[in-house]
């Protein structure tokens, strides 16, 4: 049995894939909230990002497929877990074992995974279309306008507010687990545990404010 088909390989799999994609989202919650501060500053580093052939050629696919691993993997060791359960105990209390986030991370990856559809249709379809379709000239003072109008819709802000919230609880649960299954149970479990929750509670916020600020300030 190889590591990868193993039970603890494919646990250790989606938490190195979870952590890579931590990075990613550290990286694009710095990038956003630039646009809060500096129009310039936002449609400088965005117009660096949307151009680098390192960025795009490399680093967008390896990114693509990590999003895609890790969701593919988490259904696979949900699907596990669920056959696994052979045994069926007549008084389980949900919460009283074990909270409600832990127990439903398949459900708020369904919404963050149907949030990021929602994701690339508003900005990385227009994107690739704009350059690879339409081949239109490089513009390179287009991605505030382009990210202000899209969330003049209250709609699509409440959606994306609504899918923070859940990344909010995915990460609580899930940053600190990837850590765990990596077995690093130590003395500075506790630490760990603290940094991962403050991260899942301020960057989902964080970008909850940059969507709402945008839609307040875009009339």
């Amino acid at each position: 049995m190889t590591l990868i088909a193993s039970s603890i390989g494919k646990k250790l799999a989606m938490a190195l894939s979870g952590l890579f994609l931590v990075v990613f989202l550290t990286q694009h919650f710095v990038i956003n909230m630039t646009s809060v501060f500096s129009e310039s500053l936002f449609n400088e580093i965005s117009h660096f990002m949307g151009n680098n052939a390192l960025v795009q050629m490399i680093l967008q696919p390896i990114l693509i497929f990590g999003v895609l691993f890790h969701f593919t993997m988490g259904f696979v060791l949900e699907l596990q877990n669920s056959k696994s359960r052979s045994i069926k105990y007549k008084s389980y209390k949900g919460s009283a074992n074990a909270p409600w986030v832990s127990r439903n991370m398949i459900v708020s990856g369904i919404v963050i995974l149907l949030f990021l559809g929602l994701h690339f249709y508003d900005f990385w379809f227009p994107e690739m279309n704009y350059k690879y379709v339409e081949v239109m000239p490089l513009n390179p003072d287009r991605y505030f306008e382009e990210m202000i109008h899209k969330f003049e819709s209250p709609v699509r802000v409440g959606i994306y507010v609504f899918s923070f919230l859940f990344l909010a609880l995915h990460l609580y649960h899930g940053f600190a687990s990837s850590f765990q299954s990596m077995g690093l149970n130590n003395k500075y479990s506790k630490a760990i545990k603290s940094i991962t929750a403050a991260f899942a509670i301020v960057v989902p916020v964080g970008f909850a404010v940059i969507a709402l600020f945008h839609h307040l300030t875009a009339f």
